[in-house]
């Protein structure tokens, strides 16, 4: 009896390994299978991702500002956690990475993907996605991309905007700026037709809300008693540094795990995130020792953000060589507008935003169109003006100046809309004595 069965056996694994046998295993789906370590690995990136808003960006942000305002910053990043989850998934997904507009060539598969996957419709527990992750986990991921591109508007119009103001404008603006621009970049959009490297949000990020921060930062006006050349002074500086390293950890996921798998290129798009922030914390380093005599910590925080932004859309794309040159240059850049020009122009960025995200994200989405390699995106892949493809450079300028001149003129149009229905700055009082007690009756300290 033992003989037969495994003659048996042996006859049915040499029939599997013909290339009928082979084919009929692809035919039953096995090809197709979830890939548990790709799986595993996103779970982990989407972690990380969702840390980087809270308490990461909200840490940042909060010890920046006046204490009196500490709870406002984190009531604005927690309640975009829940309200932009249940729009992501209700219709967000659908709007970026629907087909179904596109396949009927409807106009409106120009802005947004489709009502095909509307409260993800059709997707179920083996729906898969990329490199065999189940699409839910890719939606989820894509949730906290949703979540902290608005987060980082914040920094413009921290200290003077209302609650409801917020919540009314940062809907809206999700709505009809983020995911457009998602669509057009990584849903099988124009821009991404075009060819345009945004490997982790380059332009549907950190431009993206750069340029709209810098447009809320001018049209709410000035914080009262507001002097570009005495910056109000941070509350606690050990949150802005926790803030920070929590941004750095979590950007581990927010690149490497852009690649949806656990393979060589996320090991590729961790090393460079890495060594571009360190760069940019050094050469900040450097540049305050020599111009103000003292190193600070608030600037070694900022530096380390504007590395992280400026690496993002190249953290598929570049080498080692290219994200050192990619981190220094965007922290001396971002220095200037920082320093220099924000004091000169008299502009009240807050915390930033606009300095930091939109100049930091310009650098790396022109600076990709340089660096971008084919040691990292293959024989068939693109290159930059480094390698003699200026194509490429001309490329991303494109891209960065659409999402420039889209952001700009949708955030001026929403500003405008939501003063006029709820209004948007505080009274003077509230502003005076403190957001946290009026908008949310509570105290950061007791």
């Amino acid at each position: 009896m033992r003989n037969k069965w495994t003659y048996f056996t042996g006859l049915l694994l040499l029939l599997l390994s013909t290339p009928a046998g082979l084919a009929a295993q692809e035919a039953s789906g096995s090809a197709a299978a979830l890939d548990s370590g790709n799986t595993a690995w996103m779970i982990v990136a989407t972690i990380l991702v969702m840390f980087m808003t809270i308490p990461g960006l909200a840490l940042f942000y909060g010890g920046l500002v006046r204490q009196k305002n500490l709870l406002s910053i984190i009531m604005q990043c927690l309640v975009l956690a829940g309200v932009i989850s249940i729009l992501w998934f209700a219709f967000g997904y659908s709007w970026v990475f629907g087909v179904a507009f596109m396949e009927q060539g409807h106009p409106l598969g120009f802005f947004i993907g489709g009502f095909d996957k509307l409260f993800l419709h059709g997707i179920g527990l083996d729906t898969l996605c990329g490199p065999n992750i189940p699409e839910t986990l890719f939606a989820l991921f894509q949730c906290m991309f949703a979540i902290i591109t608005p987060a980082l508007i914040i920094g413009a119009f921290a200290e003077r905007i209302k609650f409801s103001g917020y919540l009314l404008f940062i809907v809206l603006w999700s709505i009809i700026v983020y995911n457009p621009m998602a669509h057009w970049v990584w849903g099988g959009g124009w821009l991404q037709t075009m060819g345009a490297i945004d490997f982790a949000g380059g332009t549907v990020v950190h431009v993206n809300a750069g340029i709209s921060a810098l447009v809320m930062a001018i049209l709410i006006g000035k914080r009262r008693g507001y002097t570009a050349r005495r910056p109000t002074t941070p509350h606690n500086v050990a949150f802005v540094f926790l803030g920070a390293t929590f941004l750095w950890i979590g950007w581990f996921g927010f690149n490497a795990g852009s690649g949806l798998a656990a393979d060589g290129l996320a090991a590729n798009a961790f090393l460079v995130t890495h060594i571009a922030t360190a760069v940019a914390v050094t050469a900040w380093i450097v540049i305050d020792w020599i111009r103000n005599k003292k190193p600070t910590i608030v600037g070694a925080s900022t530096a380390a953000v504007a590395g992280l932004v400026a690496i993002t859309p190249a953290a598929g794309a570049v080498d080692i060589a290219g994200a050192m040159a990619i981190g220094a240059t965007s922290s001396i850049v971002c220095f200037f507008m920082v320093a220099v020009v924000k004091k000169k122009l008299g502009y009240d960025d807050s915390l930033d935003a606009f300095g930091v995200h939109g100049i930091g994200g310009i650098v790396g989405s022109i600076l990709t169109g340089v660096f971008a390699t084919q040691i990292i995106t293959g024989p068939e892949g693109r290159q930059g003006a480094l390698f003699g493809d200026f194509n490429q450079l001309w490329i991303q300028c494109a891209a960065t100046l659409v999402t420039i001149l889209y952001s700009a003129i949708l955030t001026a149009i929403l500003f405008f809309l939501v003063d006029k229905i709820v209004g948007i700055r505080v009274s003077p009082r509230v502003e005076e004595e403190g957001l946290d007690v009026y908008e949310h009756g509570e105290t950061a300290y007791n």
